[in-house]
């Protein structure tokens, strides 16, 4: 997270304070070891001001020669129009994406994809985090290797899209540190990760996935 706290979105010296407030309270928030977070390039045509944070989950080992392994990544961009967006409902927004790998049985199953969605709301709701209009894609895609790829064994992959509107408390201010802890938790489910440690928030009724095979070095 250190990297994260040394930047700032370009121009957020002349930002609005609402959201060099928020910027802030993200820069500020510690998560779990398990997640590395970096600053990523903001989008510039989806709202006046502007910041993205990029996100893997990280299974580290320690055999010589190994490497360490992604078992989720995500990206969350933080939006805020200070006039507001009436598709927003309010004057901030976050968008993200999520994605990881599962395992093909899972995969297969016909209710992934509103369990997935279940996973990003129950953790939101987790962390006690009021937000509106919320809206998303759950996909999954399954792959199969040939060739000089034979070996591989079949593969799914699941990709959570959404947005939602953080709920804005006096002056306009939003708690973002609990909505990216409530978004990390998304994505330590995603990798199959156990639950947080108690001083880390609670954790509700989410349970984890299964540790999967097909986690990809980095």
């Amino acid at each position: 997270m250190a990297a994260a706290h040394e930047h700032l979105a370009d121009g957020a010296d002349e930002a609005p304070i609402p959201f060099r407030q928020a910027v802030e309270a993200l820069r500020a928030t510690r998560l779990r070891p398990e997640i590395e977070i970096d600053p990523a390039p903001a989008p510039k045509r989806l709202a006046p001001y502007a910041y993205a944070l990029e996100a893997a989950v990280v299974e580290r080992t320690s055999a010589p020669g190994a490497e360490d392994r992604d078992l989720a990544d995500g990206r969350l961009v933080l939006l805020h129009n200070p006039a507001g967006e009436d598709t927003w409902q309010g004057t901030f927004r976050l968008v993200t994406l999520v994605r990881a790998e599962l395992e093909p049985e899972m995969g297969a199953d016909p209710l992934l994809p509103e369990v997935s969605w279940s996973w990003l709301t129950g953790a939101l709701e987790a962390r006690g985090v009021r937000y509106g209009a919320p809206s998303g894609t759950v996909t999954r895609a399954g792959s199969h290797y040939f060739g000089g790829l034979a070996s591989r064994e079949p593969a799914t992959q699941i990709e959570i899209r959404a947005s939602w509107t953080p709920a804005e408390g006096p002056g306009g201010a939003v708690d973002l540190g609990a909505h990216l802890v409530a978004w990390c938790d998304l994505l330590a489910q995603v990798a199959g990760l156990p639950p947080a440690a108690p001083d880390a928030g609670p954790r509700g009724g989410v349970v984890p996935l299964p540790q999967r095979r097909g986690a990809h070095p980095r």
